[in-house]
């Protein structure tokens, strides 16, 4: 009611100015810092949090919302939420929303640019914000979204909206060397059939690995899962390569798993490069040299912009930098 929201916003402003009396700073300098992180000095905005926990400070969305017209509620849009490589992504953003005082949803699309498409457009109403997760939808849809409420995209670029995402271009580059190094000469791509996020990472590989000398070739899975790596097994034996870059850990694990209950010695038969450093990577048998992602980091990187009223609306792009991680999937070819 009209009252109650009265009666929130005095305790806001009381809270404010404890709060800034506290630590000597201006009242607006002290509601910036809580509410908008990232915009205040970081001593600064330290010294204000500390003291907001001292006087038992709490972020009331109801009592934020009222100047703004703000829900105080943002959302996450990923494929598929049983992915591990999300885990750490979702933890960094949640991280991000609980320390501001913001509510943080998570709904999942089943990899599908139809259901993406209607859940961003069911959740737009009720939300300040969308991060969306390896999209399906292409550039001129994300834009026509975004019209309506800030997107960030998370771990793919898009022209129109600010995104964080992995140096693919680093990361390829260090994956190839360590292939070419160890003398291999032909590299199978096990890439996602038919998703857009898919394409750069194609890309790069193909010009990459002709810059080497590599041959390479494209084998396409339905699905980025294990399922998906163990059925790859037969088109890689037939292609001959004698090593595989595949499109994520899970990919990599299926390929593995397929290869070991087919009596095949790796990495005598072929090596394998996975992508993510999910946290079964290490316990794969063998242990799986992939290309380590700063997922948590990219999920915070992004949320903190989502947040911020003016970066959530310029189309900035944030790189970070992939980690070859060497470990026993990878060896001299033996043919």
């Amino acid at each position: 009611t009209r009252k109650e929201s009265s009666a929130a916003s005095d305790v806001y402003k009381r809270q404010i100015y404890n709060i800034a009396q506290r630590v000597g700073l201006n009242p607006s300098t002290v509601s910036r810092a809580l509410n908008k992180p990232g915009r205040t000095n970081a001593a600064t905005e330290e010294k204000i949090r500390a003291a907001a926990a001292e006087l038992g400070y709490r972020v009331n969305p109801m009592a934020r919302a009222l100047p703004t017209g703000l829900s105080g509620t943002y959302a996450i849009v990923l494929p598929d939420i049983t992915n591990p490589v999300h885990f750490e992504l979702i933890r960094g953003a949640e991280q991000v929303a609980r320390r501001s005082g913001f509510t943080l949803i998570v709904s999942e699309t089943e990899g599908a640019a139809e259901i993406e498409l209607e859940t961003i457009e069911t959740l737009q109403p009720s939300v300040d914000g969308l991060l969306v997760v390896a999209s399906r939808l292409d550039d001129d849809s994300l834009a026509a979204l975004a019209a309506s409420k800030p997107i960030v995209g998370a771990n793919h670029s898009t022209p129109s909206l600010p995104s964080v995402t992995p140096d693919l271009e680093s990361g390829l580059t260090d994956a190839l060397d360590h292939l070419r190094d160890l003398g291999h000469r032909s590299v199978a791509y096990l890439g996602l059939g038919g998703a857009r996020i898919n394409r750069a990472r194609w890309e790069l590989t193909l010009d990459l690995a002709a810059a080497r000398g590599l041959g390479v070739v494209e084998i396409t899975v339905d699905e980025p899962t294990v399922a998906g790596g163990a059925e790859s097994l037969r088109r890689v034996r037939a292609s001959g390569v004698t090593a595989v870059l595949a499109y994520n850990d899970l990919v990599a694990h299926g390929l593995l798993r397929a290869a070991r209950s087919g009596g095949l010695q790796l990495p005598e038969a072929f090596s394998v490069i996975g992508f993510d450093d999910i946290f079964s990577a290490e316990l794969a048998v063998p242990a799986l040299t992939t290309l380590r992602s700063p997922l948590r980091e990219i999920g915070t990187r992004a949320m903190e912009t989502l947040i911020d009223p003016e970066r959530s609306r310029t189309p900035t792009k944030v790189v970070l930098p992939l980690e070859l991680v060497v470990r026993e999937s990878t060896a001299a070819p033996t043919r």
